[in-house]
Parts: C-alpha cells; structure tokens; sequence
C-alpha cells in the first residue's frame, strides 16, 4: 500500500487539518503564475515551486490537497516528481504538459496521477476537472475496516464570482453540469459487487481478487465499479468519461481525444492489475467503437 505522511492520515480520518491547500510545481514562469492564480480564485492558498525537488519539500511542509506537476522540468522530471509526492500523500495529483502522447499519459497515470492535461489548456477545463475529482473520495483501496470518509467539497468561492473569459489570466465558471457527484448515493452498507471471483466492495472502497487485495487507483476504482455495476450493458467511454468528471448520466458533450485516450489508458492499467487478457477478458469486455461492457 501507498505510504502516506502522519498529517495525510490525520486529514483522511477526519483530523483538524487545512484542506483548501494546493502546491503548483511548474518551470514555466508564465504558466505557474496561472495556475496559482486559477487556484487561489478558487479559494486555495496556493504555494508554488519551479522544479521537482522543491515541490517535493512544498508538499512534505503543507500537505496540500491539490498538486499540479510540470513533466518537462530541470532535475527529476515530473514522472519522478509525482511517484515521490505519492509515497508522502494522497492528495490529487494533476500532470500538465505539452506532451500528449499515449505513452506519455500512460506513464502519468502509472505513476500516480489522477488526471492528465495536455497545453495548451483552458482554465476552466483544469477547474471543472479539479472539482471533478474532490467530489470523488480522497481514501484508495485500503485495508482499514472503517469506510473512508466522503469527499472534501471545493473550497469556498471555487466556481463563484469569476469571469466567463478564458483569457492567460481570467477564469471561467465550471459547467453546471457538474454540480453532481458520482456515486452520490454512496453510503456504508451497500452491497458489494461480485463477479467471477471479484469482490468490490464500494463503502469501504475495497477491491479484492480470489481474496487478495487489489490495489487501485481512485479513477481504476470507479471504473470497474461502473462496470460492474451496470451488469451486460454498454457503458460508452463518454459515459465513463463523464464519470470520472462528476457527471451524472450521458454527458451532454463530445469525447476528446485526450478523454478517450485517458480512458484506454485507465482501462488497460485495471486489466494488468488484475492480470486480464484483452484478447480472453475474464471480467471487461471491450465493445469496439463504443466502450465496455462487464463478462457474462
């Protein structure tokens, strides 16, 4: 399991510790100033770093909630970067980056990243994917017996009293679509999803194969709950798309490119953990050209 620092543990068991704290690790000067500036409008305090090794030392002092990291930076890059702040906390991690690759989104999901943009970016796609993930529970697969607590909501004023313009130094509202939480419903208590020797177990957000315990990323989670979830019918990448943005049913928007590939990206990292073929799947079926759909 992932190791987390003592003030993480006392944050996730609900412990008095400031959560509206973001780190912005960027070597572009131009870039880091917007950054802080999208989160500090949002309601963070906000402290930022130019390379890796700092930010590293940012974290381990604030213990943020939200950290966005540069790939291309001086001294260790930003794969690097994330893995080392992963091993100190659970806070979310978002890589930005000029490079979009497949191979490059993979290696940022693998080594801990919760969601991947490429730039140029728009202020409002990074803030309606940051609210996006702090209503998703914050507590990974774990073994502790209780369930994890719910998800910290956006710090006061995110996504009020700001700007329509998507301008280098102007924020634009998050859609209104995405007032709704996945899973909202969650409570502990529901039953857990069984399939062929998979076990989910959602309050306590658990995933055990055969009776081992497998260790998932949050956005892994959800997906294969989803999957699961919806017994032999088609969940389309923009549905889990949507998902992982906190949208309730059909999103009423198109599939980027950059969406469909993290969603690949998310689906062939759940398959390797749980040791499934694509070509002979045990418990993901891919129906092409539409998405996934559960075994039967």
């Amino acid at each position: 399991m992932t190791a987390v620092a003592p003030k993480s543990a006392m944050r996730d068991l609900g412990g008095p510790v400031d959560e509206d704290v973001a780190v912005v690790i960027e070597d572009g000067e131009d870039i880091r100033e917007l950054l802080a500036q999208v989160l500090t409008q949002g309601g963070f305090t906000v402290h930022t770093a130019a390379d890796g090794a700092a930010g590293v030392e940012l974290v381990r002092e604030h213990d943020p909630i939200v950290v966005t990291i540069d790939v291309n930076m001086p001294g260790i890059d930003g794969f690097e970067t994330a893995r080392q702040i992963r091993s100190l906390t659970t806070a979310y991690l978002v890589m930005i980056t000029a490079r979009g690759d497949e191979i490059d989104t993979l290696v940022g999901l693998q080594t801990g990243a919760d969601d991947y943009i490429v730039k140029p970016f728009r202020p409002r796609e990074l803030r309606a994917r940051i609210e996006a993930m702090m209503r998703r529970p914050r507590a990974i697969a774990s073994t502790h017996p209780s369930p994890p607590p719910s998800a910290p909501q956006p710090p006061q004023g995110w996504g009020q009293g700001v700007s329509d313009h998507t301008g280098p130094h102007q924020v634009a509202p998050s859609p209104a679509h995405a007032s709704s939480a996945p899973w909202a419903e969650d409570e502990p208590g529901v039953a857990p999803l069984v399939h062929r020797g998979l076990r989910l177990e959602p309050g306590a957000r658990v995933v055990e194969l055969d009776g081992a315990e497998v260790e998932l990323t949050r956005s892994e989670f959800d997906i294969l709950r989803m999957l699961l979830g919806s017994g032999r019918r088609v969940v389309s990448k923009l549905q889990l798309a949507g998902m992982l943005r906190g949208e309730r049913g059909e999103p009423d928007h198109f599939l980027s490119e950059h969406d469909a590939r993290a969603i690949e990206v998310h689906v062939a990292n759940l398959r390797r953990k749980l040791g499934e073929s694509p070509s002979e799947p045990r418990w993901i079926e891919t129906v092409r050209g539409v998405g996934y759909r559960r075994t039967a």
